[in-house]
């Protein structure tokens, strides 16, 4: 394409392109006809054969003088550095936080200062247990890790989608992740819980009995990243100009309500798309559907802090919502993908102890030690203490100090002194005005390895949480700790677990152990304290109380065939997407199907390789020739079955009926089926998926 004919879209792209093959500053190589820029080695030398070694004739040994061959390979074999040894498995995005009000009462950090102030953001998603290369939909904590880029400096909430962590104190940490990890001598589980190790440290780990009920709930296996919370875990500190400390934990609370999966459909899902997190963030960015959460506060003093019921710098506790009310406080946006995944979400250096001013922590063992650890993470990871050099970790505020030197270090100080106090006169200074400044609080005791009294009751929370869940989620906790424990080879750390779970329910403890096959109970696990049953339920705790108002930014899976009925297709697609979700059709061919008045439509799955499980609602749009066909498919009978068991929503018209039928689902099975016969009924159907889930199906399919 000539220039003067050149799109301005080709164009735009060529300007990218070059941008990217600039150097620092340095010229543009091009070839002869200008349109293409040449490829150069690192060092900017044009290259004239990128596709063959040097050799000696056509057929000799090659030539160690080949600078581009060697410059190449040298890169390509260093390319990469260690995972992350938890949190390899990540997804980040771009975005920004805007602050509803001021909380100068509270803090002086400055991204609480000015109401409707926007501060760029970086957020990163992550699964704890398995390795880079894992699938999305294992049963895991979710890491949530957010990078604020404050006029003064960054700040760093790295948290998780649960609220409480295994441990209580930092130097338990390593036994908790390696006992979770492969294991040493064989090298598996990937990215499973389910074995002898992991279930061997919890059951002798009695502080972890509440992460437990959470880890085995559905907040395990969430829907996606977007309709997940976010906790800070910890119990911080605010500060105000007057120094004054109000504690705070910070939650962050989804646009779109919470929503998780079933763990059938999990299992199917990592086997057809083990990218479905990453692929639906990305999807949602892409098509300007911006995920958005808000953060919400909850703020206490002294007094309140004496008063609760549990130790509020006890990690493996919360404060109930309907105790402490959340106050809104900003919304998070994610708006841009980044540019390269191995520039930005790779090489982001998260750090608890990345605070600005106005925020400060508590003594809270586990933070304390994190705080501790991080610093030596980014090390071993990025190779040099100038990780902070990267753009994607780098301040956006102006910053000044006498760091300098290193492993790859991009800039330095300037001038004649790189220390202070100087005589010169150059370089930056204290600020104790605006500088960080802790809270000034009296400390006394005994110096000792001790655990606080007040940490002591390890099963009261638990069973708190697991009252607050519905029938539904219980039966799924208790499933799934089933399904873990019964890959444990070791009988006696099934029976320690159940001798634990009786001290939370004791319904729970009974099944559990019914289904293992262990015949006579244990008898309940000792407790340092008797554990309480006057907490009362919380309903904040539960996904399915706190599910959507709409079926905005969930997606239906619309099976169609030759010869279908394209007008009543229109509708159905018409509604879905004016109800904010998404339509995406499902054909026997990829090619797509053409419609019975003739209109093409393209598919963005052939039934092969597009399960109901990647949908949230699916219909059946077919022809009568066209259900002929399907009828006779595995995979189509797999999609209305699948559908059915998940207790998924399903329209259809009245030529799907024999599908239907194949599948082993009555066409007024329950109220979850909807027959597609005008308008009313697309209505119908979209009022129906508001809801999510029909679980009073469950109780009549066996999984």
């Amino acid at each position: 394409m000539s220039k003067q004919t050149q799109s301005p879209a080709a164009a735009t792209a060529k300007i990218h392109d070059q941008t990217l093959l600039r150097g620092n500053g340095g010229e543009l190589h091009q070839t002869q006809s200008g349109d293409v820029p040449a490829l150069t080695t690192a060092q900017g030398a044009p290259v004239s054969d990128d596709q063959n070694t040097l050799k000696v004739g056509e057929r000799g040994p090659s030539l160690i003088e080949d600078f581009h061959f060697r410059e190449k390979i040298f890169h390509f074999d260093h390319e990469r550095i260690p995972e992350r040894v938890v949190h390899a498995r990540g997804y980040g995005a771009h975005g920004y936080f805007e602050t509803y009000e001021s909380l100068s009462e509270f803090t002086r950090a400055d991204i609480f200062q000015r109401a409707g102030e926007k501060t760029p953001a970086f957020v990163r998603f992550s699964t704890v247990a398995g390795s880079k290369g894992s699938f999305d939909l294992a049963r895991d904590v979710r890491g949530f890790a957010v990078k604020l880029y404050t006029k003064e400096g960054n700040w760093d909430i790295v948290g998780n989608n649960i609220p409480v962590f295994f441990i209580q104190d930092a130097i338990k940490f390593p036994d908790v992740i390696h006992s979770v990890k492969p294991e040493p001598d064989r090298d598996f589980p990937q990215a499973q819980s389910a074995h002898d190790n992991f279930w061997d440290f919890i059951s002798l780990t009695p502080e972890s009995m509440h992460m437990i009920m959470w880890v085995m709930s559905d907040r395990a296996i969430p829907r996606s990243f977007r309709f997940m919370e976010g906790f800070g875990v910890h119990t911080f500190r605010f500060l105000n100009a007057r120094d004054e400390s109000t504690f705070v934990k910070f939650i962050w609370k989804p646009k779109l309500g919470l929503q998780s999966v079933m763990w059938n459909e999990a299992v199917k899902i990592n086997g057809a798309d083990p990218d479905f997190h990453r692929r639906d963030l990305w999807n949602a960015i892409q098509t300007g559907n911006f995920p958005e959460w808000e953060l919400c506060v909850q703020l206490f003093d002294q007094e309140f802090a004496d008063k609760f019921d549990f130790d509020v710098l006890d990690p493996t506790k919360i404060i109930p919502e309907e105790i402490l009310p959340p106050r809104p406080v900003g919304r998070l946006v994610l708006d841009r993908m980044p540019d390269n995944f191995f520039f930005e979400t790779e090489q982001v250096a998260f750090m608890t102890q990345n605070v600005p001013p106005g925020i400060d922590f508590s003594n809270d063992p586990l933070l304390q030690g994190r705080n501790f650890s991080y610093l030596d993470t980014q090390l071993k990871r990025l190779g040099s203490p100038n990780f902070t050099h990267l753009p994607i970790n780098a301040p956006k505020c102006p910053f000044a100090h006498f760091q300098q030197d290193g492993h790859m270090a991009m800039r330095n100080p300037m001038g004649r002194a790189n220390y202070q106090p100087n005589s010169w006169g150059e370089g930056p200074r204290e600020d104790p005005a605006r500088g960080m400044r802790s809270f000034r609080e009296p400390i006394d005791g005994t110096k000792a390895r001790l655990r606080p009294e007040s940490f002591a009751d390890h099963y009261s929370q638990a069973r708190q949480f697991f009252n607050s869940q519905t029938t539904v989620e219980q039966k799924h906790i208790a499933m799934a700790i089933t399904f873990e424990l019964s890959r444990c080879e070791n009988p006696i750390i099934r029976e320690r677990m159940v001798a634990h779970l009786l001290n939370i329910d004791e319904a729970l403890g009974a099944a559990v152990a019914d289904k293992l096959g262990i015949e006579k109970l244990p008898k309940p696990a000792d407790t340092a304290v008797p554990p309480r049953d006057d907490l009362p339920a919380s309903p904040a705790l539960s996904i399915i109380e706190n599910g959507p108002e709409s079926f905005a930014g969930r997606k239906v899976g619309v099976l169609v065939s030759n010869g279908c009925d394209g007008k009543l297709l229109k509708a159905l697609q018409s509604a879905i997407e004016k109800e904010g979700a998404t339509v995406e059709l499902v054909a026997p061919k990829v090619g797509g199907i053409v419609t019975a008045d003739g209109t093409h439509l393209p598919a963005q799955y052939m039934i092969d390789g597009g399960p109901s499980v990647l949908f949230d609602a699916v219909a059946l749009v077919l022809s009568a020739e066209g259900v002929q066909m399907l009828a006779k498919e595995a995979t189509a009978r797999d999609f209305v079955a699948d559908a059915f068991a998940h207790c998924k929503f399903i329209a259809f018209t009245p030529e799907a009926v024999p599908l239907l039928e194949q599948a082993g689902v009555a066409p007024d099975a329950d109220e979850g089926l909807v027959s597609l016969e005008g308008n009313a009924s697309v209505s119908a159907f979209l009022a129906s998926c508001r809801k999510l889930r029909l679980w009073a199906r469950e109780s009549a399919v066996k999984l």
